[in-house]
């Protein structure tokens, strides 16, 4: 028997101790203790085991003086503190594709739920009324379905609703019109899809750039008597702005399985309207499912404690402990380029080329191509993305990965550039490691540049006349943005140039729109590192 112990401190398949005690660990099953308790035993422990109730904080991690993995069943992790733990070297696992299959099969139960009136007919009928008229619903078939992010759950939707014989159409930033062709499945914009969808449906995570996706504005754009389904995360729907709308009858039922705020507020607004129905979270609450995540969970603790293999890690890339001190600035810079590439390109994304030159080819770039395609992901795809799926996340949405190897041993730096293949277009950028390993964004979309990528960043690009510039810091200085740094580049004199500036804090859109609005100055986007 090991002398590594593994607590499981929230309720799950008694199947968890029995996989965790056969390769040799010591499990203890505490459960229901509130935080202070939690942390009086935590530091007697090597790993943690967590669903959602169990919140791994900072304040519980300084106890933690043994703990090396946290794994949580299921693919949320809104409960585990992620920078926290990768700061004291605690590897953190989920079980990606867990619940998948109940999660679809629940968010498609409420849309049927919705469009019939069940929920509300039964409650009516237990009161001793008998109302056929006051319920009249609407057929699926020959509607149409708007289904917001095309992965593994909004997949499953897809068939689903094929099965009954909706039109549907999609909106994901990775779905290649290819894969959408095969799928049977018309690709949209947003804008397209609020304009000609019966039903929406959100299958997104929860980011910055998707909070409030759905709000006022964005309704207002919708059909007249649209109906919205959310099965995915909290906060993606502005709930004030959805409680107008299902009023004034703009938006005739919804759906919600989630809330910003959980446990909901009984005195919820949204609750008193009889067009709204609901559930308390139950997307992956199926024996079926938490029997999957809970094996998953155990299985990849055990060969993560015992044999050294890490599976589904959202803060680990797997690499050897010799490779490591070579490999990890690579990663950082890869990473890097990526989540700025990702925040830049338009369309749907088809193709990804990540190109080594110099002495870093010697190396095995695998994790550093990974981390690549991580970072380009993830500004869309939040935490569901890490280093173990993202490519098997790129894969499931038609992406294609290419990596080449350009040895040319007389090069002054090892450089890593990636491509971005999306909607006809290509967008790159290229990345170096300075004297002192720290990454540097060197071109941007053919034109040289040297930026520091870290924070808030702004990526204009303007015509090269005089004033710009200046009228860029005018600008910011009048509405108290501060500037970290400011780095410039064109191709030609007169030709395109861009300006990157690095700020101290995020900028509001209304000074955005001011930015936009200066003469020569073409795009303005707003990134973060």
């Amino acid at each position: 028997m090991s002398d590594l112990r593994v607590l499981v401190s929230d309720k799950m398949s008694s199947n968890v101790v029995d996989i965790l005690a056969r390769e040799g660990l010591k499990v203890d099953v505490i459960t229901g203790k509130s935080p202070e308790e939690l942390a009086k035993i935590i530091g007697d422990y090597h790993g943690l085991v967590v669903r959602s109730s169990t919140k791994v904080t900072p304040e519980l991690l300084v106890h933690a003086r043994n703990l090396k993995v946290v794994g949580r069943a299921g693919s949320g992790l809104d409960n585990v503190d992620l920078p926290e733990s990768t700061k004291r070297g605690i590897v953190v696992m989920n079980t990606p594709g867990g619940n998948t299959i109940t999660t679809a099969e629940h968010a498609f139960s409420l849309l049927c739920s919705m469009a019939r009136y069940i929920p509300q007919a039964t409650q009516s009928l237990r009161e001793g009324r008998w109302e056929k008229n006051k319920y009249m619903g609407v057929e699926l078939y020959g509607k149409t379905l708007g289904v917001v992010g095309a992965g593994q759950i909004g997949s499953h939707v897809i068939t689903l609703a094929q099965g009954f014989g909706m039109h549907v159409l999609a909106y994901d930033p990775f779905l290649s019109p290819e894969r959408a062709e095969r799928q049977g499945i018309g690709l949209a914009t947003l804008e397209q899809l609020y304009e000609h969808s019966d039903f929406i449906t959100l299958h997104t995570p929860l980011t910055n750039e998707t909070h409030n996706l759905i709000n006022k504005d964005t309704i207002s754009r919708m059909k007249d008597g649209v109906r919205i389904v959310n099965c995915a995360r909290g906060g993606l729907v502005n709930e004030d702005d959805l409680v107008q709308a299902l009023k004034s009858g703009k938006v005739a039922g919804a759906a919600f399985d989630v809330f910003e705020k959980e446990p909901v507020d009984p005195k919820h607004p949204l609750l008193g309207l009889e067009n709204f129905i609901c559930s308390p979270h139950l997307g992956a609450s199926t024996h079926e499912a938490q029997e999957n995540v809970a094996v998953a969970v155990a299985e990849q603790i055990a060969d993560y404690l015992v044999r050294g293999v890490i599976r589904n890690a959202v803060n680990f890339p797997s690499i050897s402990p010799e490779l490591a001190p070579q490999l990890t600035p690579f990663i950082t810079l890869a990473e890097k380029l990526g989540g700025a590439l990702g925040q830049v390109y338009e369309g749907g994304l088809e193709k990804v080329a990540v190109k080594y030159r110099g002495k870093v080819t010697d190396l095995n770039v695998a994790p550093v191509t990974i981390a690549a395609i991580k970072g380009l992901l993830a500004p869309i795809l939040g935490d569901t993305v890490n280093h173990v799926n993202a490519l098997v996340i790129a894969k499931d949405r038609g992406i294609e990965v290419v990596e080449v190897k350009e040895a040319d041993i007389s090069a002054p730096a090892s450089t890593i550039t990636i491509t971005a293949h999306a909607g006809g277009k290509s967008s790159r950028v290229i990345g170096l490691l300075t004297s002192t390993q720290e990454p540097r964004i060197v071109e941007l979309n053919d034109i040289q540049v040297e930026v520091v990528p870290t924070g808030y960043m702004l990526i204009l690009s303007n015509r090269d006349v005089p004033g710009v510039i200046g009228a860029i810091g005018t600008v910011l200085g009048d509405n108290r943005i501060n500037i970290a740094l400011m780095n410039f580049g064109r191709d030609t004199p007169g030709g395109r140039a861009i300006a990157v500036v690095n700020v101290d804090e995020k900028v509001p859109d209304s000074v955005l729109d001011k930015l936009r609005a200066v003469p020569n100055i073409l795009t303005v986007k707003q990134i973060y590192l």
